[in-house]
């Protein structure tokens, strides 16, 4: 088992007698659900629908004071806790940002022997493996009794693009990108049945209407890295972006339709001057209509 402490990661508490209630109706996942040691995938929304921050929320038990602690990217965590707070109102919520205290620990290729206090099977994918929020100076102990071999955070990066989980801010941009665009559907980020939430008319009405065209999908490349953000053409025309990649695996933003045409062409993907191919041909498949009985 391996482990790696993320440097790039925050967290964001968000406490008090009206904590749950108050998520449930900011984000697209059902906060219902959580309890300690149990997490959920979601996202804050523009009212247009658009994701302007993504995170992992699992519930702090009783002995760590109770309320919400959300994972999420380091350099968005004050504006994260600046949004909630500026949302709450006359909630009794009180949101902080404890990134200087509390980071995060990921885990993989493995079960952990002991699970610490505040640890948490990510809830995007069962390969992804495992969450441990801890001080940064306890990696080390934390990976010990957890059973794990210490490693560094890219050996993590290397996972997590081969898995297929996208991370904003390189295989999409926050503000621009629809949840079904950065995979939130198909990585249990978005829960279609729970009750209102910012930005969830366009995020219902792309799920029942099957409208979203362009995606992240896994590619697996001929060379050198291309830079995120290079253009993936085939023959004369682009089809979308690049984003991340490590170790021969990367993550682009396709349109799918387009790409399908081509590849039924013949035509080769490129991305920066590099060959690239699809990992696996179904991820250009479109979401379905849904129809109502």
């Amino acid at each position: 088992m391996k482990a790696a402490f993320l440097p790039d990661r925050g967290v964001v508490k968000v406490s008090g007698d009206d904590a749950r209630n108050f998520l449930n109706g900011l984000v697209t996942t059902d906060v219902d659900r959580i309890q300690p040691g149990l997490a959920r995938f979601g996202a804050l929304l523009t009212p247009q629908g658009k994701i302007t921050f993504d995170f992992l929320i699992t519930e702090a038990p009783a002995g760590y004071g109770g309320g919400f602690l959300l994972d999420c990217p380091l350099p968005l965590a004050q504006s994260l806790t600046d949004k909630l707070s500026f949302y709450k109102l006359r909630a009794k919520v009180t949101v902080d940002n404890i990134s200087d205290t509390l980071g995060v620990l990921a885990a993989w290729d493995g079960e952990p022997v002991m699970k610490p206090d505040l640890t948490f099977a990510d809830p995007r994918s069962d390969a992804l493996g495992w969450r441990i929020l801890a001080p940064d100076e306890l990696a080390d102990r934390v990976a010990a009794v957890i059973g794990a071999e210490l490693t560094e955070s890219s050996d993590y990066e290397a996972h997590r693009i081969a898995v297929g989980a996208p991370r904003g801010g390189l295989d999409f941009m926050y503000g621009d990108a629809f949840p079904h665009e950065a995979n939130m559907d198909r990585l249990r980020g978005v829960d279609f049945d729970k009750g209102c939430y910012v930005g969830q008319e366009v995020v219902s009405r792309m799920e029942h209407r099957g409208t979203a065209r362009t995606r992240i999908v896994r590619v697996a490349l001929d060379g050198a890295p291309p830079e995120p953000g290079a253009s993936v053409v085939a023959g004369e025309k682009t089809v979308g972006t690049m984003g991340s990649s490590a170790t021969g695996h990367g993550l682009a933003l396709l349109r799918l339709d387009r790409t399908a045409d081509a590849l039924d062409a013949g035509l080769p993907l490129i991305a920066g001057g590099i060959p690239i191919h699809l990992t696996d041909p179904d991820d250009l498949k479109l979401l379905p209509k849904k129809t109502v009985a």
